[in-house]
């Protein structure tokens, strides 16, 4: 997803007066003629805004906010549920707290662990899941008018353009940012999530929370292996036969 280039360069005049578009992104790790063909297109990534608004030392919430798309977005940031924050911690998280806690005893507390950068393997449809009542995907097919198969692939591939991440936290009533941080657009500080809110969700989780949590994603994981299992028997035979 995009801005428009006309409003992009009225937002980056009104943030860095007087600046090239070279100097900005060389100062972003942008490519000059990267940012040059986006906006030949007319069209300038999300991401380019966000990475412009943290070399400008700028909020990217606020950034964002200045565009048709996002105008909501800061007065619409919510702190995430319980749900919600545990989805953004991976597999091996769990797994690793699962063995912090037998190795402790149950008597004795868990250090705190270091947590996996986000987003992980699965961050997006594990967001999806958080959050939905139990027609989300339909919801967001049907408004956004995307062809379900088409919206199961992207969550598959575990990414979400920024602008369908917003309006699924809309229809689901979650604050707007979090989605952002789900796709890896933002950092849990910069979506304005409370400090080490990951790590006090996974604190929160019971032993058997934690368990039956790591349980299902594990097995979500062993379908997932399968299909590539399949998918290469399928392939290997196919060079067989032609071979």
């Amino acid at each position: 997803m995009s801005v428009p280039a006309k409003a992009f360069q009225q937002w980056l005049h009104a943030a860095a007066p007087g600046s090239s578009m070279a100097s900005v992104a060389a100062l972003a790790g942008i490519k000059r003629s990267t940012l040059a063909q986006q906006l030949v297109r007319g069209k300038v990534a999300v991401s380019t805004v966000v990475a412009l608004s943290r070399a400008l030392n700028l909020d990217p919430v606020t950034a964002l906010s200045a565009f048709e798309r996002f105008t909501d977005l800061a007065e619409g940031t919510k702190p995430p549920s319980q749900e919600e924050l545990v989805s953004q911690l991976s597999d091996l998280d769990l797994l690793r707290q699962i063995l912090g806690r037998n190795a402790a005893g149950s008597t004795a507390p868990v250090p705190a662990q270091e947590l996996d950068a986000l987003p992980h393997r699965t961050s997006v449809r594990c967001w999806i899941e958080a959050i939905d009542p139990g027609n989300l995907r339909q919801q967001i097919a049907g408004s956004l008018r995307i062809a379900p198969q088409n919206l199961s692939a992207q969550l598959t591939a575990n990414r979400l353009p920024p602008a369908v991440a917003v309006e699924t936290a809309r229809i689901a009533g979650v604050g707007l940012t979090n989605g952002l941080v789900a796709i890896g657009l933002l950092s849990p500080q910069e979506a304005r999530w409370p400090p080490d809110a990951r790590q006090e969700a996974l604190r929160r989780l019971s032993d058997t929370e934690l368990v039956a949590t790591a349980a299902v994603r594990l097995e979500a994981l062993g379908k997932t292996l399968r299909r590539v299992d399949q998918d290469n028997e399928q392939t290997k035979a196919l060079w067989e036969n032609l071979g």
